[in-house]
């Protein structure tokens, strides 16, 4: 048992010393804080999307943001959008499972918000479907994927994709992804404010 332990945390920390070391996949979590922070200086908000322990990771972030990371600050707007349970299974019993983000994108999102969808493998039809309809309404995309992004990549204008199919180790580094931006994203907005 010790042996599976270590080669669960070093493939954990492989994962990402390989995410350490993509400049690429850097400058792109770099420009999701940029387009984050300009978003919530508009006065727009960040939506968050995913199934599962994406969704789990999803409504973490969501917290982050609308709670506080670092700072005792000002909350942020911020929203998982699977946390009204009235709507989702109303959505998913008189329409379908694959509509549920996207309706509420329709219905809630304006130009300039930003959608963060979460899948590890990047298929997952509900948070592409949410993904187009962003698209549609000119909203920001990022997802946060597996090794090739998937289905999601068309969608998204920031493809954050974890060089793993491990789909814990992709999880993992989702949250931390998260934490950095979150981090950075509450320096950079509030490092104006007294």
């Amino acid at each position: 048992m010790i042996n599976t332990i270590t080669n669960i945390l070093k493939e954990s920390i492989t994962t990402k010393q390989q995410l350490l070391q993509s400049p690429d996949l850097l400058l792109i979590i770099q420009n999701c804080v940029s387009v984050i922070t300009n978003a919530l200086q508009a006065g727009n908000k960040v939506m968050l999307c995913g199934n599962g322990g994406s969704a789990a990771d999803a409504q973490h972030l969501a917290a982050e943001f609308s709670g506080r990371f670092y700072k005792d600050r000002e909350a942020l707007p911020a929203e998982a959008l699977h946390c009204n349970s009235s709507y989702l299974t109303a959505v998913a019993n008189d329409y379908s499972y694959e509509v549920i983000y996207s309706r509420l994108v329709q219905g809630i999102g304006k130009p300039g918000d930003v959608l963060i969808g979460l899948s590890t493998s990047g298929n997952s039809k509900n948070i592409v479907a949410a993904l187009s309809m962003a698209q549609q309404k000119n909203i920001h995309t990022i997802a946060l994927t597996g090794t090739n992004g998937g289905n999601m990549q068309p969608y998204t204008n920031y493809l954050i994709n974890v060089p793993s199919t491990n789909t814990p180790r992709i999880q993992e580094c989702h949250i931390t992804i998260g934490h950095i931006i979150c981090q950075l994203v509450e320096e950079k907005y509030f490092e104006k404010t007294p």
